[in-house]
């Protein structure tokens, strides 16, 4: 399996997540895409995993995940949806 997205930077800062991934800067209010996080102390929230494939971010603390496609707006297709189109 490749890599869905590249992970660069996560940042907590005043009520936000600022996240960049695949070279691009988003901020999100943590009140809007996760109310566990917004909850969450500090320690909670920077003990954080990224999946190898860069899909999402999981927070153990506080059994949190959020997927990056979710965030972002993206939706991949699948892989043999493609080859049957140009077929």
């Amino acid at each position: 399996m490749g890599k869905y997205h590249k992970i660069e930077k996560i940042i907590f800062q005043a009520g936000s997540l600022l996240l960049k991934v695949d070279g691009k800067q988003y901020t999100f209010q943590l009140s809007t895409i996760s109310k566990k996080l917004a909850c969450a102390s500090s320690e909670e929230r920077e003990k954080y995993e990224i999946s190898p494939s860069g899909y999402g971010i999981h927070w153990p603390l506080i059994d949190e995940d959020l997927s990056i496609d979710g965030l972002i707006g993206i939706v991949h297709t699948p892989q043999h949806i493609n080859e049957k189109a140009s077929a």
